[in-house]
């Protein structure tokens, strides 16, 4: 991995861990002896919490193209499309039938088709991610100990949010699987999704006033507005997770993230000062000067991306490059520039699912002219950010280019005009949590607790106002779970809103995931879960 140009995160030297196998048990995978006897290692803590960092974002060690990494061998797939958040996107993207894949990728189809089993390779691929991630974390608090400095107790803090964070996935896609606080050689204890919940619960609690407050950490590193956001996303989902339902209290973390006194919703737009572009205030969370044109604000944990120093298949980079044509099949990246010359030719593409919560349901967008705003203003929506032109709108058969409209919500292209680094891979940094998550959270959780109100009114018309969407004073739970659909699609969180308001078209067994075999048969502790 390319550890020490995440935008200057952490001022870093080089890494000096290397690591091999990607197990739960941790059987000292970083106790690695330098075998040159001339040389001596150092533990780089700022290498190795830029690694940690780098978890949702990179891949391997010499790129994204690296066939020779331990990523090849264990799930037979190229290491680009190893990375985390790719993983997590396909298992909540194209199961849920909001978005589809033109390629049959091992393992897609099967989630496409809802035909999955335990040893998926999006399913195992994500499973082994999150340990990796998760030892990174372990060994970075086994090996930096509290000092009585305050700058180790929060970087010790942001450590144990990013565990928490990575835990939270593994307890929402596979429910019972390993735990472990430290790397040994013993076997991960077995976890349920019960004791999950109260780890996170604790430990975010616990680092809430050693993480800084709101605005004062280096942009791309988290505070405790993160803490208070994946708190506030636990407990709405608390109910699924653990039987009962804790609304009032994902009420009261929401509200504390939307007063939080720095972070606001990006409402101001741009004009592209070279090419006339009007950009929205919603497309500016989606542009590559999104850490300095206004959605910085909005961005509670970005991850952060650059187009020469951060070489991934994954993340915002696969988000730009797998939604766009190619110029030679249609005028899609000459009528909306993705800002890149690689597009890999619209394999990822909507579903109708997603245009009938703009247009009604079997309507068809209108054909894009020449900008976004003639499917925008038609939708009545800034977040209708389709291409049209020469597609249809269903799709009768994936792998046929010209079936399903292309998504232009991603973008390599700076709203000042300026250059992007690289029209290879991507500057546009990923919003993986932002303040607009809070509003829906609050108005979710009002309205479960007290029906349709006008306070949940007014958190969901903010976000139509910043959207040039028409208001209304109140909102059943089926238009807010739309709402859902309409501000989030294709970031990859459908599956888990669907599973909570149980719509989810799946058998039960299939709301989580199976537990891979090769770790059943290392960790003795573990059992898979049923239906699998």
């Amino acid at each position: 991995m390319i550890l020490n140009k995440i935008k200057s995160l952490i001022p870093v030297v080089v890494a000096i861990l290397t690591f091999g196998t990607m197990t739960t048990s941790c059987t000292g995978d970083l106790d690695v002896e330098n075998i040159n006897p001339q040389q001596t290692s150092e533990l780089d803590a700022d290498a190795l919490l830029n690694k940690i960092y780098s978890c949702f974002a990179l891949t391997g060690q010499k790129g994204p193209g690296d066939n020779d990494d331990a990523w090849k061998d264990i799930l037979d797939i190229d290491e680009g499309r190893s990375d985390l958040y790719r993983k997590a996107w396909e298992l909540n993207e194209l199961t849920t039938g909001e978005a589809t894949w033109r390629w049959d990728d091992t393992g897609l189809p099967e989630l496409i088709n809802q035909t999955w089993g335990a040893d998926n390779v999006s399913s195992v691929g994500l499973y082994y991610r999150l340990f990796f991630s998760i030892t990174l974390c372990n060994y970075y608090l086994d090996q930096i100990p509290e000092d009585g400095t305050a700058e180790i107790t929060q970087k010790r803090a942001e450590v144990r949010f990013i565990r928490s964070l990575l835990y939270y996935y593994v307890m929402d896609f596979y429910a019972n699987a390993a735990f472990t606080e430290h790397v040994s050689t013993t076997a991960g204890e077995r976890y349920t999704r019960d004791q999950y919940f109260k780890f996170i619960e604790d430990e975010l609690l616990a680092i809430e006033g050693d993480l800084a407050a709101a605005g004062t950490n280096t942009y791309g590193r988290v505070d405790k507005v993160a803490a208070w956001l994946l708190l506030s996303r636990l407990y709405l989902n608390a109910e699924v997770y653990t039987g009962t339902a804790q609304w009032a209290k994902a009420k009261e973390y929401a509200d504390k993230v939307i007063n939080n006194g720095y972070y606001h919703l990006c409402t101001t737009g741009a004009t592209n000062p070279k090419t006339g572009e009007v950009y929205s205030g919603y497309q500016m969370l989606f542009l590559a000067d999104n850490d300095t044109n206004g959605a910085q604000f909005e961005n509670i944990y970005p991850v952060l991306n650059h187009g020469i120093d951060t070489q991934s298949h994954g993340s915002m980079h696969f988000l730009v490059l797998s939604m766009y044509d190619k110029p030679t099949d249609s005028d899609m990246d000459i009528c909306v520039p993705s800002g890149t010359d690689c597009s890999w030719g619209k394999c990822g593409k909507l579903t109708g699912f997603v245009v009938d919560k703009f247009f009604g349901e079997g309507v068809d967008a209108p054909a894009i002219t020449t900008k976004t705003q003639d499917v925008t203003d038609a939708a009545g929506d800034d977040r209708a950010l389709f291409y049209t032109t020469g597609f249809t709108r269903n799709i009768e058969d994936r792998s046929e280019n010209v079936n399903g409209y292309g998504c232009v919500k991603f973008r390599n292209v700076r709203s000042d005009g300026n250059n992007t680094s690289s029209q290879v891979k991507v500057d546009t940094d990923l919003p993986l949590m932002r303040i607009a998550e809070a509003y829906l959270n609050y108005a979710e959780a009002e309205t479960r607790l007290n029906g349709s109100t006008s306070d949940a009114a007014s958190k969901i018309n903010e976000l139509h106002k910043r959207a040039h969407a028409a208001t209304k004073t109140n909102y059943s739970l089926a238009e807010i779970q739309d709402e859902w659909v309409r501000e989030f699609w294709f970031e990859g969180r459908n599956r888990m809103d669907q599973v909570r308001f149980g719509t989810f078209n799946v058998p039960a067994y299939r709301y989580i995931f199976g537990i891979p075999v090769n770790d059943l048969l290392n960790n003795s502790n573990l059992k898979q879960n049923a239906g699998y």
